[in-house]
């Protein structure tokens, strides 16, 4: 199976207005579709969204897009995942969402729902510049209670493969060669961890630090640079307790010399600057996220 890339996350809002206007008016997000119940934003670059909130009563994940090549590796993923009896929640077929598409959906071992899509429109043009300027979804952590099951799960059935674990706390996944697109942090219940929106570099990460300040959102954590990935990071808490992230600088993998390895989980790793410090237990707190019973609860 091929996936080319994080193509988007969908979240569940249960502040729809105030939450569309944080990532319109101050994230550095455009909104390009709205529904009764769901709202859209793109980024710099030339995917069609990379963000949509889905109105509910709870938080918690609506989807994970991953790219494909093809409607046919579409075709194909389908009937691999349902000879390893995967359930697919959406058959291959054309989207209903912006954008438009031709995908299929399906849920993990902790009840995620997970979209692989071809065919999405893109944008050409259209970007006007503002003070921070995400372009893509980076990454998205995820809390689990399972994290050997879903490692197991989405390196045997979707391809991915490690890059680096965070001792037994943390394993990094990539499915190109960024050095992670999705990982998993050993936690009590399943939950969204943070989203890190990647911007062009530590310039932009700064600038985009200024933005939020000017906004009354001072950093959560960071600025730093992580051990694994080697990326900067950082972290803020938006107006309804989900973390985002401005990140750049991310490390790309050699797939024919590396080998992942196992990080200690030591101030001087998890910050190799030392300016950020140990993140606080309110920011820990907020990435521990609610208990999300599934997408399916969710509807």
């Amino acid at each position: 199976m091929e996936i080319t890339h994080l193509r988007r996350i969908g979240i569940f809002s249960p502040h729809l207005d105030e939450q569309t206007k944080f990532y319109a008016k101050v994230w550095g997000l455009d909104k390009v579709a709205e529904e009764s119940d769901a709202v859209y934003f793109r980024g710099a670059s030339s995917e069609h969204h990379l963000l949509s909130l889905h109105a509910s009563k709870r938080r918690g994940l609506h989807h994970i897009a991953f790219g494909m090549k093809s409607e046919d590796e579409v075709d194909r993923a389908a009937k691999d995942l349902e000879s390893k009896e995967i359930r697919l929640v959406c058959e291959p077929r054309p989207l209903d969402e912006p954008g438009g598409g031709y995908g299929l959906r399906f849920v993990d071992p902790e009840g995620r729902c997970i979209e692989l899509s071809a065919g999405v429109a893109q944008h050409e043009g259209g970007w006007q510049p503002k003070n921070v300027q995400p372009t893509t979804i980076c990454h998205v952590v995820l809390n689990t209670t399972q994290i050997d099951l879903s490692t197991e799960f989405y390196t045997k059935n979707l391809g991915f493969r490690i890059s680096d674990w965070s001792e037994n706390q943390m394993v990094f996944l990539r499915c190109n060669s960024m050095h992670h697109s999705i990982a998993f942090n050993r936690a009590p219940h399943a939950s969204v961890n943070h989203v890190a929106y990647l911007v062009s570099s530590v310039d932009e990460v700064m600038r985009g630090i200024a933005n939020m300040r000017k906004n009354g959102i001072e950093p959560a954590w960071g600025p730093g640079r992580h051990g694994p990935g080697n990326n900067i990071f950082c972290y803020f808490k938006e107006p309804h307790n989900y973390v985002v992230e401005y990140t750049s600088d991310i490390d790309f993998i050699d797939e024919t010399t590396y080998q992942p390895k196992v990080w200690k989980r030591t101030p001087e790793l998890m910050d190799r600057w030392g300016v950020a410090g140990r993140p606080s237990t309110d920011i820990q707190q907020a990435m521990e996220g609610d208990p999300d019973p599934g997408w399916v609860v969710g509807l």
